[in-house]
């Protein structure tokens, strides 16, 4: 994408949509379009200008491992250079190069084989191989410590575990067993103490899931320390309440970064339309009132929104983020001016989203941002291409998906429904942006198959695919489902009887990661969610039935 980049109208109007929909008095297009290309990141605040030799290198997988092996190879030079001692050792972390050449190395050190904690430190070397400056989390010397421990790895065990219910966890137990240590992370700058290392796993009080790490003098039984390695601040959001988010501290400052869910962050764009923008950090751990005139308000819908979609495919469907690889995506807010739109990018691995008319309704409901990321997970799936019926099957995974998560969640404040973006008031009178029960409710969408599918926008295309799972999960007729009333009408006039959300779900989670493919027609999911409901539930169960019934139901073949 290149920095200079066109109006948020133009730019809606011009890019292949898989966003969350923009209105404007020109098109009334609502459509969730994708941006190809990277983000460009500015690497200096405005109105000053970066020192370009101090700017990291944008380095590749091969390159950075590269640089790594080579610290890696040096590590006992560096050692001796910075007067270590002989039962020293470093162990490299990472590195980061610099345009004009210079190396940081981040290190973690080892005594006598022991790991230190709190012997971390970064050294920066010139192009030369020389070191500019060390940069070291404790100054203390490590000499003469002796590593035999005088109290046994279970009373350590057990003062953790007792620490951890003093702070009322439950389902408290070892996650990591005592191991020996080197504490040099003494607040007060003590010296250096053999000691043991309990990891506590199981629930905070308040549900968080709980890694509870306690440092325990290995001569004497102290508590030398103790610290939560799950860091949960407190979101005021706009949509969904005040809820727990997952971000890290450091010192008296914490940042949107959830260190939990593939270290995903979330950053404020400040009305900005390129770069990065500002990773959210405050001294609080709390974010936003609930109102949009506070720019964290937004940060905080959409950081809870990701952690939610996070959670449901790796609970639901056991899968470990976007690519399955644990690598978080990242979230930016405040896209542009008055921008009524949210959109999910691959080159930059990241979901944003603008604060709509007025910048009083941001685009960050959880329906919103489950649907924005389900676009990365599409692509890295079945990746359907992004036009005719297989765009329409694309941007209806993104709502079928949205809704499970949204059910999932059981928020109080945004319950789970089949209408999409009913939050962000997109149009301005309080109607949702799609509905799933009856597609052809906004005007616009279709309810059934036909012929002429493939030549109509793919935000209503994907109507046929979004009608499907509603009857899938629901069935047909007039019914009530928290609070929301639907009446589903089928293409032959004949009843289908739901199989819950729960089960509809897993059977197009299964067809969209083993059955779909960018060329995957309606007639082709109709056989890739039978093929799939097969396999999960057998083919003389009634899931099965319900989903060719469910199929006909929208004029997609016939039932059995």
């Amino acid at each position: 994408m290149s920095s200079n980049s066109p109006t948020p109208q133009r730019r809606s109007a011009r890019r292949r949509a898989t966003a969350i929909g923009t209105f404007t008095a020109v098109a009334a297009l609502l459509g969730m379009a994708v941006q190809a290309g990277t983000a460009t990141a500015d690497p200096s605040p405005s109105g000053t200008k970066a020192d370009a030799g101090a700017l990291p290198m944008k380095l590749s997988p091969s390159q950075r491992a590269e640089l790594i092996r080579e610290a890696d190879a040096s590590k006992a030079a560096t050692a001796d250079t910075l007067g270590l001692g002989a039962k020293e050792k470093l162990v490299v972390r990472d590195v980061i190069k610099d345009r004009d050449g210079t190396t940081h190395t981040r290190y973690e050190r080892t005594y006598a084989g022991l790991p230190v904690l709190g012997g971390d430190m970064v050294v920066a070397t010139d192009k030369a191989g020389k070191v500019k400056d060390v940069n070291r989390a404790s100054k203390a010397r490590l000499a003469g410590i002796d590593t035999g421990a005088e109290v046994k790895p279970a009373a350590a065990e057990k003062q953790a575990l007792g620490a951890a219910k003093a702070e009322k966890s439950t389902k408290t137990k070892a996650s990591q067993a005592p191991r020996k240590v080197v504490w040099l992370a003494d607040s007060k700058g003590g010296g250096p103490v053999l000691a043991y290392e309990t990891v506590v796993g199981g629930l905070q009080k308040d549900g968080t899931p709980n890694e509870l790490h306690v440092v325990t003098d290995a001569a004497t039984g102290k508590k030398l320390g103790q610290w939560q390695a799950v860091h949960n601040g407190t979101g005021n959001t706009m949509y969904s309440g005040q809820v727990t988010l997952g971000t890290a501290g450091s010192g008296s400052r914490y940042t949107l970064s959830d260190t939990q869910r593939g270290n995903h962050r979330t950053y404020n764009l400040n009305r900005g339309t390129s770069g990065t923008g500002t990773l959210f950090s405050g001294p609080d751990d709390v974010w936003g009132n609930g109102q949009p005139s506070n720019l964290e308000t937004a940060g905080a819908d959409a950081h809870y929104g990701a952690a939610l979609t996070w959670d449901y495919y790796k609970g639901v469907h056991g899968r470990n983020g976007i690519r399955n690889d644990g690598v978080g995506a990242s979230s930016r807010v405040h896209y542009g001016n008055n921008y009524s739109n949210a959109f999910w990018q691959n080159g930059c691995f990241c979901m944003t989203y603008g604060d709509g008319a007025g910048n009083a309704k941001p685009l960050t409901s959880i329906d919103v941002a489950a649907h924005e990321m389900t676009h990365g997970v599409t692509s890295a799936t079945g990746n359907m291409q992004y036009s005719r019926e297989p765009g329409g099957l694309n941007e209806a995974t993104s709502d079928i998906f949205a809704a499970a998560v949204e059910f999932n969640a059981k928020n109080a404040s945004d319950v789970g429904d089949y209408l999409v973006g009913e939050k962000i008031d997109i149009r301005g009178n309080g109607t949702p942006l799609r509905y799933m029960d009856k597609p052809s409710r906004d005007g616009r969408s279709l309810d059934y198959w036909s012929s002429s599918a493939g030549n109509v926008d793919v935000h209503y295309s994907s109507g046929i695919a979004n009608h499907f799972f509603y009857l899938l999960s629901e069935g047909s007729g007039k019914k009530v489902v928290n609070g929301v009333s639907y009446d589903s009408p089928t293409y032959d006039n004949k009843p289908v009887t739901g199989i819950g959300i729960d089960k509809a779900a897993k059977i197009w989670f299964r067809a969209l990661t083993t059955k779909f493919n960018t060329t995957t027609n309606y007639a082709a999911a109709r056989t890739g969610t039978l093929a799939a409901a097969g396999e999960l539930y057998g083919t003389s169960s009634a899931e099965y039935a319900a989903v060719a019934n469910a199929w006909a139901a929208v004029n997609v073949g016939s039932r059995p």
